[in-house]
């Protein structure tokens, strides 16, 4: 049986791990991100937790995104991009995400679009641009760290219709 509910974030905690606050990179303020992407760990010379976009390294992930519609029009609107901190969440959790990769990478970089299969129980890693997916990107990619061993979760549910097409994840991190 599927629940269903309206979902308008990146991100939702079904069952809460740890949470550290972390300060993130200007690169990573300017750009953005979506609730549940990837982030790494960055070298500072402050005394502070320092997060980065991921390249499939892990670090953990962003549990919120940094301009949801959900927090327009509210005291929250923008807080993470404009005070450079974020909430990063490690450890087990089980989380529904729309941040995950829908298409093979080949496919993205070469097209046309393939889409991805997910599978129940199957295992995750971070993508190249710090999305989930089922797919070792670095040796696809030609990256001369591969083969990507850094399983980060495992699929609990599938993306359907039912569920608005939202990866759950149990994730390991």
């Amino acid at each position: 049986m599927t629940t269903k509910f309206p979902r308008d974030r990146d991100c939702y905690t079904l069952f809460k791990g740890d949470a550290f606050p972390v300060s993130i990179t200007a690169t990573l303020a300017q750009q953005g991100w979506q609730g549940g992407q990837a982030v790494q760990w960055v070298d500072s010379n402050h005394d502070e937790f320092l997060v980065g976009p991921s390249d499939g390294l892990y670090g953990g992930f962003l549990v919120w995104g940094s301009n949801e519609a959900s927090d327009q029009l509210t005291s929250l609107t923008a807080w993470q991009p404009t005070y450079g901190t974020a909430v990063l969440g490690v450890g087990g959790w089980l989380i529904a995400t729309r941040t995950y990769e829908r298409y093979t990478y080949v496919s993205r970089v070469s097209g046309p679009l393939v889409p991805l299969t997910y599978v129940t129980g199957e295992r995750l890693r971070f993508s190249l641009r710090g999305y989930w997916t089922n797919q070792d990107e670095w040796t696809l990619s030609g990256d001369p760290r591969g083969s990507n061993g850094y399983y980060v979760g495992s699929v609990a549910q599938t993306p359907t219709v039912e569920n608005n097409f939202y990866l759950t994840i149990q994730t390991s991190i």
